[in-house]
């Protein structure tokens, strides 16, 4: 693109943010970072000049819209994705329910939410799985436990739709104490299997396990918020995309690895109550 052109496309999507925002100039360049004068001179079109990289940053994030779109490179107004701390998404000082991730599920309610999880759903965590993994990762017993209990709240809602997909070897990983799960006694495996089966049995069909044969697909875990957002979890970091276009090919990533599903929800609470009658000793293959 000419720079010319760049210049100009710039300066009337920078008016249209000055239109939007409600503020005066002074009061909207005191919001980005610069002085008065430096707006003039950005919204004259004297100069085909751009600003900083840093004050293009700071009108994007001041005003939730992508640099891409600033830039005239894009149709997309919105941010098309971020990288949040775990932490900072996953943990509160006073609860789960003021996270960020309660947030998007309080947003998301009424629609349909995809799970690929990590490990064993959440929701479906007895205590002593929670301490168990707590003391693995570093994490706040306190603050997992408070979200496992948001997540069974939430699923209550006569409003909640949620599906989660996931590898039926998970879970046989876990009856059999491999893995990160080698030192979680077999007697809490089986107390765990049997209360997934119970609650299962308790949330459907608001709440709907799929399991698929891991051999055949892959999925990295996420979680699809509507049609609003998906959060892409890869350990100490959540990837979140925001724009329209990668939730749409994401969500259509989980509706493959249903389709794949060889465990169906109905069939879901039985298997996980097979798993717990079986004996396997930690460590056994």
């Amino acid at each position: 693109m000419d720079k010319r052109d760049l210049s100009a496309i710039f300066r009337e999507r920078l008016k249209l943010l000055l239109t939007r925002s409600d503020l005066n100039q002074s009061a909207f360049a005191s919001a980005v970072g610069i002085d008065r004068s430096a707006l003039s001179q950005l919204m004259s079109g004297a100069s085909t000049r751009l600003p900083r990289a840093e004050t293009l940053l700071n009108i994007a994030a001041e005003f939730k819209v992508s640099l891409d779109w600033l830039l005239g490179l894009s149709q997309d107004e919105g941010v098309t994705g971020e990288i949040r701390e775990s932490l900072e998404i996953e943990e509160a000082p006073d609860g789960f329910d003021r996270t960020l991730l309660a947030k998007w599920f309080a947003e998301a309610a009424g629609t349909k939410i995809r799970y690929v999880p990590a490990g064993i759903p959440d929701l479906l965590r007895t205590r002593a799985l929670v301490d168990y993994e707590a003391n693995i990762t570093n994490r706040s017993r306190l603050a997992q436990a408070s979200e496992t209990q948001y997540r069974i709240e939430y699923n209550r809602r006569p409003e909640t739709d949620m599906e989660v997909c996931m590898p039926r070897h998970t879970l046989e990983i876990f009856a059999r104490g491999l893995g990160v799960w080698d030192r979680f006694p077999e007697a809490d495996r089986r107390q765990q299997l049997a209360h997934m089966a119970t609650l299962l049995d308790d949330l459907y069909p608001t709440f709907r396990l799929f399991l698929y044969d891991g051999r055949m697909r892959y999925s990295i875990p996420l979680t699809i918020f509507g049609p609003y957002r998906a959060a892409i979890y890869v350990g100490d970091m959540y990837v979140v995309l925001n724009a329209t276009q990668p939730v749409q090919a994401l969500t259509q990533h989980f509706d493959n690895l249903i389709r794949a599903a060889d465990v169906n929800p109905h069939e879901a609470a039985a298997f996980a109550r097979n798993l717990a009658g079986m004996s396997f000793p930690s460590g056994s293959v």
